[in-house]
């Protein structure tokens, strides 16, 4: 073995490659170094640009580093005095009456019984930027006195044209501690709760848990991240955990659209849309109320757009985030309109824990349809189950209520694929199985039968137009093609390539 390893580098061919092996590691490694290095100058440029005070009014700011942090213990000595204040406050060292009087607007039109359980109450913020800080800032000011706040986000520039309360001087400073340094300026007496932390599913039970006893009265999602939101939004549906969510403010701008409905009414915005489908597919196809926006696209509007490649030829796009490249498409925002998201879902926690009468967009109430469909589907599948096993009862059906509202509402828009006539809808297989539809496990009295469907074998039809169907197709084997013209069968495929997207989502 020796003598092999020893002729093996000793052969020049070996020596050639091993070389140019290290070689490539080492330059891999310097520009990957040069990279980091480059993106830190520039960091610093771009911070160091913000103009500062002259040294002799130099406020005493913490001056912050790459992470958004201070090396540093000086403090602003008003942050300093509102932070000494706030400790007083919360520890009861604070005028009853102070507060009763900033408050006293609230008070004459909640009454004092509603701002007493205000007062009271227990509030989370799950996402803490243009919509999150405006929903956070109106409860602070409103009188929640317990608020937590959630988001591993740091403020950068662009931040700036709709936070609620961050600075110049905030630029790189976590949002979570942007927010609890302004508020205890406005609400000294305000315990808050900062979790500078990224929320997903393995977290929800830590980030949404009892404070010091107490349950959240409301928790606000703020969100723009799909497979964060929808997380959120399950795990607070599960458990009968008052939530209201907001939908995407970006790309909207008429303020006279905004409503707060239920999540099955909302529509006409991406975010909206994949959060609802998402929710259904989950078996969430109502309950939860949500800030959206009725506006629809048009020319001439705002729309979402691909991060030009010179941006990133710049070498500055996302330099003051907390992740490099984490957002990789811009989208449009003004600045007022996540403002009025955030307004509305504080609105909304306000009203409701106060018990102050409120009246919002009814829901589809379309859940007795539903039923209806799933309901055709199983004796569908139980005929056809029949052509193959004779005699067959007992059949399981792998669909939920949750699926039949996302193939009928969102994949084919509440709509006929053949005529687009939107009454006595079903849904039904498009193609006849070429094999047994039924799976079987187990023997005897235990054994399991279980109809094969899938989402992306389903198609919507009305219910006139499926018994036809279930004739021609299933019972009388004739070909789609001997039934549909090419431009039918062409639109119901595209819609079963895109049912089929969605089964990784079902659980």
């Amino acid at each position: 073995m020796s003598s092999f390893l020893s002729d093996t580098l000793s052969n020049p061919r070996v020596q050639l490659l091993a070389t140019a092996a290290v070689s490539g590691v080492t330059v891999a490694g310097l520009i990957l170094g040069f990279q980091a290095l480059e993106r830190e100058e520039r960091l610093s440029e771009l911070k160091n640009s913000i103009p500062r005070l002259p040294n002799n009014e130099d406020d005493g700011s913490k001056r912050l580093n790459g992470f958004g942090t201070s090396s540093e213990t000086g403090l602003d000595p008003e942050d300093a005095r509102n932070i000494a204040l706030a400790k007083r406050a919360q520890a009861g060292d604070f005028d009853e009456e102070l507060i009763l009087e900033q408050l006293a607007r609230n008070q004459v039109f909640l009454t004092p019984e509603g701002l007493k359980k205000l007062r009271d109450s227990f509030v989370i913020v799950v996402g803490c930027g243009g919509v999150g800080s405006h929903a956070a800032a109106t409860l602070a000011r409103s009188g929640v006195s317990n608020i937590r706040l959630i988001d591993f986000d740091q403020v950068t520039l662009s931040s700036l044209n709709r936070h609620a309360v961050a600075t110049l001087a905030d630029v790189g400073t976590p949002k979570v501690q942007c927010l609890y340094r302004r508020l205890i300026a406005i609400a000294p007496w305000i315990k808050f709760d900062l979790k500078q932390e990224k929320f997903d599913e393995s977290v929800a039970e830590t980030m949404l848990a009892p404070w010091e006893g107490r349950k959240p009265d409301f928790i606000i999602d703020a969100i723009d991240n799909i497979d964060t939101k929808v997380a959120l939004l399950k795990y607070c549906y599960d458990r009968d955990m008052p939530v209201i969510s907001c939908m995407g403010a970006g790309c909207k701008g008429d303020p006279t659209k905004i409503v707060i409905g239920d999540i099955g009414t909302s529509k006409d915005d991406g975010l909206s849309r994949a959060t609802r489908r998402r929710l259904k597919l989950l078996g969430v196809t109502s309950g939860i109320p949500v800030v959206y926006s009725t506006e629809q696209s048009g020319e001439g509007k705002a729309e979402l757009l691909p991060l030009p490649e010179e941006e990133f030829q710049k070498g500055s796009v996302g330099d003051l985030g907390v992740m490099a490249n984490f957002r990789v498409r811009i989208l449009p925002v003004l600045g007022t309109m996540p403002a009025i998201f955030g307004l509305t879902a504080a609105n909304h926690v306000i009203l409701r824990i106060t018990g102050y009468p409120v009246s919002y967009v009814p829901g589809k109430a379309r859940e007795r349809m539903y039923e209806g469909i799933l309901t055709y589907v199983q004796g569908s599948e139980e005929k056809l189950g029949r052509m193959f096993v004779p005699g067959l009862t007992g059949l399981k059906n792998p669909l939920t209520l949750g699926d039949v509202a996302f193939m009928t509402e969102e994949l084919y828009s509440g709509r006929s694929i053949l005529s687009g006539i939107p009454t006595k809808l079903v849904l039904i297989r498009w193609k006849k199985p070429v094999t047994s539809s039924v799976s079987r496990i187990g023997e005897g009295k235990d054994e399991q039968k279980c109809s094969t469907i899938r989402l992306q074998d389903l198609v919507c039809m009305t219910k006139e137009e499926a018994t036809r169907h279930e004739k021609e197709i299933f019972k009388a084997d004739k070909a789609l093609e001997e039934l549909y013209d090419d431009e039918t069968i062409k639109r119901v495929e595209a819609k079963m390539r895109e049912a089929e997207k969605y089964e990784w989502w079902r659980q």
